[in-house]
């Protein structure tokens, strides 16, 4: 039906009404308007966590898997990008295994524990620090971060004591040169986070007279996280999180306190690798950390999939049970 009008100009035209039929959207846009919404998702976490501290402690398969490690440092970019200050911990006993071989030295345990002698521990410096330290911050650089780890010697994160382990009857067992961290350097770390540089810490310290000491990476982040005062604790595994069946990755447990993961340890639930995962977790929530959480590294941008989204998709572990 024509409708006639008129526009600026004087100028008279008839013109016909067409109705337009829309195209059906295809899968690509269906595809945008999901990510459009997982943005609209992360956006509140952003806002919660912007300006707050995030410890990261990076081990297992998210090290040796190249896609593993580059998504997951791609997380590290995303975050320190969006304003939420990460800092990393690594450690690296694959690596360092295969070191001591290729020196034709083997791997001492006790009591489940690596035997740290002046052999092992320079080998544990040099991959630590001059290898995987470096590889890190190369890569967060190449991903379009900025990060700074002590690869060079010249700054030092961690300060430590040499420690033993205890016995069966108490007594104390050497391990060599294995310590605990007594003192982080909350200044430094505190310095690089503000100027959105990521902190990579390896797990060795440095004690009152200046010799090194190797360090649980999973202690040394829980430390590093409790004195920086960190909102969260993050521990990449090469498990989903905390199985009730190992065997079965749907008994997934997503949310713990305190109190049922000291349940669960005394009826060997939570076992072997996994009890100093939780026991550092515990640890750290006793120093103030908010919130812990023991995830996947596996699993392709998993860090981010933790914090920005509300199912997540490991255990986050409470010092109390929500209410």
């Amino acid at each position: 039906m024509p409708i006639e009008g008129g526009r600026k100009g004087g100028l008279t035209a008839a013109a016909d009404v067409t109705c337009v039929t829309l195209a059906p959207r295809d899968e690509s846009m269906d595809e945008a308007i999901r990510k459009a919404e997982a943005l609209i998702e992360a956006l509140g976490y952003i806002r919660r966590f912007r300006d707050k501290l995030t410890v990261i402690k990076l081990g297992g398969s998210a090290m040796e898997e190249p896609e593993a490690l580059r998504a997951t440092l791609q997380d590290v970019v995303f975050m320190a990008t969006v304003g939420m200050r990460p800092i990393l911990v690594h450690g690296g006993g694959k690596a360092i295994d295969r070191a001591m071989a290729d020196a034709g030295l083997k791997p001492r345990k006790v009591q489940g524990r690596r035997f740290t002698d002046q052999a092992t521990l320079d080998i544990v410096v040099r991959v630590l620090m001059k290898e995987i330290s470096s590889d890190i911050e190369a890569k967060l650089r190449e991903l379009g971060g900025r990060a700074v780890s002590p690869h060079q010697g010249s700054l030092h994160y961690l300060h430590g004591e040499k420690t033993g382990l205890a016995g069966l009857g108490g007594e104390n067992i050497d391990l060599g040169r294995v310590g605990r961290v007594t003192r982080v350097n909350v200044p430094l770390i505190h310095d690089f986070c503000a100027g959105g540089v990521v902190p990579v810490i390896p797990s060795v310290a440095v004690d009152d007279t200046g010799g090194w000491l190797n360090i649980n990476a999973d202690t040394a982040a829980a430390a590093v996280a409790g004195q920086v005062g960190a909102e969260k604790l993050v521990l990449l595994t090469d498990t989903p999180g905390i199985l009730l069946d190992r065997r079965d990755e749907r008994s997934l447990v997503r949310s713990l306190d305190a109190r049922q993961c000291r349940e669960l340890m005394a009826s060997g639930i939570i076992d072997e690798g996994m009890i100093p995962k939780v026991e550092a977790c515990l640890d750290g929530l006793q120093a103030g950390v908010r919130k812990t959480h023991i995830i996947d590294g596996r699993l392709s941008h998993s860090l981010l999939l933790e914090i920005y989204t509300d199912r997540g998709v490991g255990t986050e572990i409470l010092l109390q049970g929500k209410s």
